[in-house]
């Protein structure tokens, strides 16, 4: 069987091991992307934030606690916006029980879009975009990070198991659904070239302020072996938009 979008997360045991697997500090989503998507938004503070496919709103609840004015939520997962509700027992906070795909963007509501390993699960990015644009205010900034389409391109490699010593990279160029598998399931992502995000980013208005791919930095990681591995190959592309 296979999952789309944040299906999967509502299976128990998938659920349980990711987040075993997200909480550990040398993932990739907290030695690698969390450091560059503070970066990437800057200043937050007193500002409204919208976050889609916020998983268990731990972000919402650090920018909260650092001085956010207002945190806004969107999770298409049950077990996730159950566990959000439960992170974020802040009156300054909301979580919506939404895809990307379905919510209702308000127009011109929001300082900051972001999103964090998430825009991979939606099939039509054109439309999202727009949608984030038109949800901006004037000078809005969008930061999101997706996974790498180096990563993305083929899953070859992963018969190897997670810890694979070497990556295939193989149809990069043919984009569309891929079929990974994760954590003891198949899980549908959508391929996208580096060249595609951007084009599609300028042509739903925005200006593409800045682009990181994640290089790792030695002090955010507990062992040199981890960060050695992770120097091989990008995990990680994200982006800074300003409207």
């Amino acid at each position: 069987m296979e999952f789309r979008g944040a299906s999967v997360y509502d299976q128990e045991d998938f659920f349980s091991n990711y987040l075993k697997r997200r909480g550990r500090k040398d993932s990739p989503n907290n030695a690698i992307e969390s450091p560059i998507i503070y970066e990437l938004i800057g200043n937050f503070q007193n500002k409204s934030i919208l976050d889609l496919g916020c998983g268990d709103a731990s972000f919402g609840k650090e920018l909260l606690n650092q001085g956010a004015a207002f945190y806004t939520g969107v999770e298409g997962s049950e077990q996730m916006v159950a566990h959000a509700n439960l992170n974020l027992d802040n009156e300054n906070g909301t979580i919506l029980h939404e895809t990307m795909e379905s919510y209702s963007y308000p127009l011109n509501n929001f300082e900051i879009v972001a999103s964090r390993f998430a825009i991979h699960y939606v099939s039509d990015i054109h439309l999202l975009f727009q949608n984030v644009h038109k949800t901006l205010k004037d000078h809005g900034k969008f930061v999101f990070s997706v996974q790498h389409p180096l990563t993305t391109s083929s899953f070859l490699s992963k018969q190897t198991g997670d810890k694979r010593g070497n990556w295939i990279v193989d149809d990069y160029f043919l984009e569309g659904e891929r079929k990974e598998p994760w954590i003891e399931q198949i899980v549908v992502k959508y391929h996208r070239t580096i060249e595609h995000y951007f084009n599609a980013l300028t042509k739903s208005g925005f200006s593409v302020v800045d682009l990181r791919e994640g290089t790792p930095k030695r002090e955010h990681f507990t062992n040199d072996e981890e960060f050695v591995r992770r120097q091989r190959i990008p995990v990680v592309l994200a982006f800074s938009c300003i409207k």
